[in-house]
Parts: structure tokens; sequence; C-alpha cells
């Protein structure tokens, strides 16, 4: 029952993490504003600059899922004439609280097409709404021998349509796993010169949920990412990371299920445009990585991201 959304709550994870790490970028002291607040903006969407207050968005998002990985992490290409094609539409807003702080609310449209030979569904509506904070307990460089530390909490509301409540053969219209998702995690990040190197890890545990009469419950999930960034003296950026996302076994009726653990592994290349004061475009592409090993009981393809900001100082 699961299954058929269990990728969303990937794509949702990975969602969060975008908005969590609030990348710093510092360069030389007279390079302070530039560096750090277009670096940051490269892999995070929702980031707020050093000198923002706040920040509304909308964020597209498209993926094309071409292969998926099997119970035993090979790689199985979709069948022929297969399509599952999902676009996603975030409205996100930001908010700078406690000078150190900042809190991120995401809402999701969803739209899904599927197709196998003989048969196609399309369907959509509202995701999961997301709630997701982050404090700088020391940011990079303010210390001479520390990295910059930041605490990450974060809410997933099941505000979505769950798989069983879906209709048609192919559930394309579920857009939510009907459970809430607590998340907690940990950023390190460092600065030389215009570059910053990230570490960042995010645990995650979705509540239990009854599908007639039976209780369903996801097991814990970790998802840890490494990525790098370079700001431009144009206040523009690039980046790249490399996210795995691996969860235990689920249970069901109180019992561990063998072999439903999942896993993924995705690469990225973002970028961020300043237009102007204000306004700022961000893009980037990702793709699974597809190959064995790099994958469990989950779909997988590439996809592209464009995310328009504006934001108030």
């Amino acid at each position: 029952m699961w299954r058929g959304r269990h990728r969303m709550t990937l794509l949702r994870n990975f969602k969060f993490l975008e908005l969590l790490v609030l990348l710093l970028l510092l360069g030389s002291e007279s390079a302070w504003g530039q560096a750090c607040c277009a670096g940051g903006s490269a892999l995070t969407p929702g980031r707020l600059a050093l000198h923002e207050e706040a920040a509304v968005g909308i964020s597209i998002r498209l993926t094309d899922f071409t292969s998926s990985f099997d119970a035993a992490r090979a790689v199985v290409p979709a069948s022929p004439g297969a399509t599952d094609v999902e676009l996603e539409e975030d409205v996100l807003g930001t908010l700078r609280v406690l000078e150190r702080g900042q809190v991120t609310v995401l809402v999701p449209v969803v739209e899904t097409f599927r197709h196998v030979p003989g048969l196609s569904n399309a369907g959509g509506g509202f995701g999961d709404v997301n709630l997701a904070g982050r404090y700088d307990v020391l940011s990079a460089r303010e210390s001479a021998w520390a990295p910059g530390i930041a605490a990450l909490l974060g809410v997933t509301v099941p505000s979505g349509r769950t798989p069983e409540s879906a209709h048609g053969a192919l559930a394309a219209d579920a857009t939510g796993i009907g459970a809430f998702q607590l998340n907690a995690g940990l950023a390190l990040e460092q600065t030389f010169g215009h570059v910053l190197i990230n570490l960042t890890g995010i645990v995650s545990q979705r509540t239990a949920r009854s599908v007639q009469g039976l209780s369903e419950l996801l097991g814990p999930q970790l998802l840890a990412l490494a990525g790098g960034g370079y700001a431009f003296e144009n206040d523009a950026a690039v980046a790249a990371s490399f996210t795995y996302t691996v969860e235990t076994d689920a249970s069901i009726g109180g019992v561990r299920a063998p072999g439903s653990g999942r896993a993924l592994s995705a690469l990225g290349v973002s970028g961020s445009l300043p237009l102007g004061e204000l306004w700022r475009l961000q893009g980037g592409a990702f793709f699974d990585v597809p190959a064995r090993g790099f994958g469990r009981n989950q779909p997988a393809g590439p996809g592209v991201t464009l995310t328009l900001l504006r934001t108030w100082i």
C-alpha cells in the first residue's frame, strides 16, 4: 500500500533538505556579502541571504522515471512502452526568526502521468505540506577551528491523497503517504575562499497508519548529503551534490517485513542567478544513479527543477 507513493516520500525528504541546508559561502571580508548570499542559493530554493528577512517563491520539478531498483539492488529498465512522469509545483515561503534561525513552509501540488501498454492513468492534487526550520549555532568561519554547525528540524503533514484513496488502476492521483513525518538533523559546513563544502545528515520517522484495519509503519530513514558550491563576484553561483537515502524494513501488523527496506542515490548540479536586488532565478538537474548497489525497491530517473524567488530586506 505504501509503495505507490513512497518515491514521493524520498522526493519530499530531498526537498526538505534543500530547504534546510541554508549554505553560507564566505569569501574574503570584502566579499562577505556576495559570497555568502550567492553560494547558498545555488542549492537551497528557500534560503535567505544575510541581509534578507523573508522570501516567497514558486518551484517546478519534472521527473521522468526510466528504471527501478529491485530488492537485490539491481537496476531494472522500464518495460517497453511504459511511462511514469511526475510534475510538481511548490509554493514556498521563508521567514527569518531569532536572528540566526529560518522557518520555511512548502505547499506542493503534484501531477502524475502513468502509462503501460493498454492502460493510461493521470491525476494529481495537493501533496503533503512541509514545515522546516534551521538554527545556525555556529556560522562557517565564525570560529578559527570549528566548521559551521546548524540544527535542523521539520515535520511533514499528511495533507495529500493516500494510495488507497487513489482512483484508477495506476494510482496516478495519489499525492501523499498518509502519515506524519518527523525530521531532525545536523549540518556542518566550511568555506575556502569562494568555495563551500557541506555535509548534512537527517533522520526521519513516520507515524503508523491503519489501512483496512491493518497497522503499517515505515522504518526509520537516514538521508546524507555531501555538497559543494562556488560563488562568483556578480552573485551568481553553481553547486553540485550527492545524496544517499536509506530506510530500514517496514512493519505490517507489528511484524517486520523482510526485504522491504529502500534506498536511493542521487547526483545533482544547480545554479543561482540574481535578477536585480529582490529577485533571483534558481535551477538544476538531478538523476538517480542508475547502477547496481545505488538503490533498492525504488523507481529512478532524471529530473529538472526551476525556482523563482522574491525577497524582502
